[in-house]
């Protein structure tokens, strides 16, 4: 994998039913549906989005057996790249739910504005055993 440390790479997370009306729409409409979003909660510019790529993912949800106990090379490795910042239940391959997501998605955006290049306040949000919505 090539990374360009000029540019920033960023993930965004739709959540949908495999058929429904989201899950339909093409690449295009989907990618324009991502950068006006992205654009209204001032993440970026629509015009500085040079590039993107829509994966459907049918069925997705973390598994915590077989070879989880390895997770850690998996973060050690894409930690190396200084411009990905994997964010949400699949790019970070735990349970996360919308709140947790968010969380993670505007803490990665405060460590890019602040140039943090540590993920480690990424990787230990939603570490505890218990639900911030019942607190």
């Amino acid at each position: 994998m090539v990374s360009d440390p000029s540019k920033t790479w960023l993930g965004l997370e739709y959540f949908c039913f495999e058929g429904d009306h989201l899950w339909n729409k093409s690449d295009h409409d989907l990618i324009a549906l991502a950068k006006g979003e992205m654009e209204r909660i001032g993440m970026v510019r629509q015009l500085d989005v040079v590039d993107a790529t829509v994966i459907r993912m049918p069925k997705t949800y973390p598994a915590y057996f077989g070879t989880y106990a390895e997770f850690a090379k998996i973060v050690q490795y894409f930690d190396q790249f200084d411009n990905l910042f994997l964010i949400g239940r699949n790019g970070m391959h735990k349970y996360n739910n919308q709140d947790h997501s968010m969380l993670a998605a505007m803490t990665a955006v405060d460590n890019i504005v602040k140039r943090i290049r540590s993920r480690d306040n990424l990787w230990s949000l939603n570490t505890e055993q218990e639900y911030h919505e019942e607190r």
